[in-house]
């Protein structure tokens, strides 16, 4: 009775404890570049109750869809000082109920913040796979998928705390950035680990930790130097995402009406003799039945994707993006968001997937492509992923002879198309990702084609990436499906038979991969040479691939014997790198070689040279 009462007493005194059931963006901060906050306001129809603001703030649009649970509430922010707003919500100029919104202060210097670049490394996790750090999340209530590490494609457990107490592992392997991908909710009721059909966009997936438990990671990070990457999906959501269970307005999503799947086809984005059928099927059709494909050419959904996007910058204090299926979002709408993020940060990076096998399509994405100023468009996008690099790692190393296309000749050839992108170095390189062939699988642990890989890959323009537990030799059969390229790292979850984490608890084999990787990307850290240096390469002969990356100040040396025989040939073809050069450091071994003589180089093996 005294329970009844206390709610009748709440309905009459109009205290608002039920009709808002969602604010988005959640809070927001006083001094941004674009004053204008649209705030969504979610409850049972509360469309019909009129808005305004205290303070004197302008409310400068208010939208109401066909959904009545719905109101877009549209307020300027400009010279508006940090405080708690009341938003007042009316029936027949009564009030009915209030919400606080606050507008929080900005940290100093959020707008100019660093980013990843090419003096980066990144690595890439699964983070239901890393670290089991708290086990205690491996399964919630709110959530429906628990924890099953017997289940290959199910949850495993690994979390936010099992990153962080691993951190001196990744800093030790030379990595300076991490990206993980997606921690937001995922509420699937399968597959879920994955995390990219999120079902709450502002919420951390409670068995990864909570959102503040991601604050502490990027805080973590950033006390040993390093940055934490976001990985963004534009594209789509879940199928269990709550507002795609109550639409805001028929139009949130592509409908055809309902679900048509995507045709893949990214070339009809660009291409002047496609149907324009074929491209609103690549464009508009989703990516899969589980994942409702996001209308970004609807303003109310471009609207909220951006600030969404902006909130986890400013609230987690991000150092850069990766964004999932770049290339199959409206390229209208997608260049504008990504503009307003940059315009929001001028130095920040975003790295967008556009899985292409061919580099002028693939440049065509990249901000200030000329390739794409052919048809009066600019994505905006700072970076792209070298996915064709990626394609020659798949197979090269098995190419015992060089061919006019195959051998080193297929990595040399690369590089010859470098002059199609608007900005070479701020492309990332990587020899596998979390949805591609396991490099170790492929070539079946050869640790040599592995040091090879690694020595391209720490060596050559833009930014190296590489996707966890390749270097300690990690495999995995993506033809029995994806769970096996996403194995659960050694050492991550008490009980493991080895810990890979510790050099004490790596076996042999781990141990040799784990020390190259680490000496090329630690030594790779403080080299500008590398990171902003320029390129000259040499045509491969017998297999043998020579370049050098030089500057001002040093030139570095880089020899790659692809052939499955010892090789030994002269430098003098080199001249115009090596110069007055007469020997070379390998930053891997130590040794110092002659440079000006014949250089024996053993079968299957990578020399980096520090010139002297």
């Amino acid at each position: 009775m005294k329970k009844l009462l206390s709610l009748l007493l709440l309905f009459v005194s109009g205290v608002n404890f039920a009709q808002i059931q969602k604010t988005e963006p959640p809070f927001w901060w006083a001094g941004m570049h674009n004053p204008e906050l649209q705030i969504m306001f979610y409850g049972k129809d509360i469309a019909k109750y009129a808005p305004s603001v205290s303070n004197n703030v302008v409310i400068t649009n208010v939208v109401k869809t066909e959904n009545p649970n719905y109101v877009f509430v549209t307020i300027d922010t400009k010279n508006i000082p940090a405080q708690e707003l009341t938003f007042s919500f009316k029936d027949k100029n009564k009030t009915a109920f209030t919400e606080k919104y606050s507008l929080k202060q900005r940290k100093a210097g959020s707008a100019e913040r660093e980013s990843y670049d090419s003096s980066d490394m990144i690595y890439l996790i699964m983070p239901d796979r890393f670290a089991n750090g708290n086990p205690n999340n491996d399964s919630d209530k709110s959530v429906t998928e628990k924890a099953d590490r017997n289940n290959p494609g199910g949850r495993h457990g690994g979390d936010i705390e099992g990153i962080i107490k691993n951190l001196d592992y990744l800093q030790e392997l030379g990595a300076t950035a991490l990206w993980s991908t997606p921690l937001c909710e995922d509420n699937d009721k399968q597959h879920s680990y994955h995390g990219y059909g999120q079902s709450d966009v502002y919420k951390i997936d409670p068995r990864y930790g909570t959102n503040e438990d991601y604050v502490r990671l990027s805080a973590e990070l950033k006390k040993r130097g390093m940055k934490l990457v976001l990985d963004y999906v534009t594209n789509h959501w879940g199928a269990e995402h709550w507002m795609y269970k109550d639409l805001p307005t028929y139009e949130w999503v592509h409908q055809f009406p309902g679900y048509s799947q995507s045709n893949y086809r990214m070339t009809t984005q660009f291409d002047p003799n496609a149907s324009k059928t074929d491209a609103r099927q690549c464009m508009d059709g989703w990516f899969v039945p589980s994942m409702p494909d996001l209308n970004q050419s609807n303003p109310l959904v471009l609207k909220y994707l951006t600030q969404n996007a902006i909130w986890w910058i400013e609230y987690a204090d991000l150092g850069g993006f990766r964004v999932d299926t770049y290339s199959y979002n409206d390229k209208a709408g997608i260049a504008k968001w990504t503009k307003a993020i940059t315009d929001e940060y001028p130095y920040f990076n975003i790295v967008g997937e556009v899985w292409m096998h061919d580099q002028a399509q693939m440049a065509y994405w990249q901000k200030d492509s000329k390739i794409a100023a052919i048809q009066s468009y600019n994505s905006y996008l700072p970076s792209v992923m070298d996915f064709t690099l990626h394609d020659a790692f798949g197979n090269v190393f098995n190419e015992d002879k060089s061919g006019w296309d195959s051998g080193m000749q297929k990595v040399y050839d690369n590089f010859t198309n470098d002059f199609l992108y608007p900005n070479i170095n701020n492309i990332l390189t990587f020899a596998e990702n979390h949805d591609t062939g396991r490099f170790n699988e492929i070539y079946k642990g050869d640790f040599n084609k592995y040091k090879m890989a690694m020595t391209i890959l720490a060596t050559v323009r833009g930014i190296p990436q590489l996707y966890y537990g390749s270097e300690i030799g990690m495999a995995g059969d993506k033809g029995k499906g994806d769970a096996d390229i996403r194995r659960d790292f050694p050492g991550g979850w008490a009980g493991d038979s080895n810990n890979a984490f510790t050099k004490a608890g790596r076996t042999a084999e781990q141990q040799k991969f784990f020390e190259v990787t680490s000496k090329l990307f630690t030594w790779r850290k403080g080299k500008d040479v590398i990171h902003n240096g320029k390129m000259m390469h040499y045509l491969p002969h017998d297999n043998v691939y020579v370049y050098f990356r030089y500057n001002d100040k040093e030139t570095v040396m880089v020899i790659i014997n692809n052939s499955n025989e010892s090789k030994t040939f002269g430098t003098a073809r080199f001249g115009e790198s090596l110069k007055n050069y007469t020997s070379g450091t390998d930053v891997v071994t130590g040794k110092d070689i002659n440079v000006k003589s014949d250089i024996t180089v053993e079968p299957k093996s990578a020399l980096v040279l520090e010139l002297k």
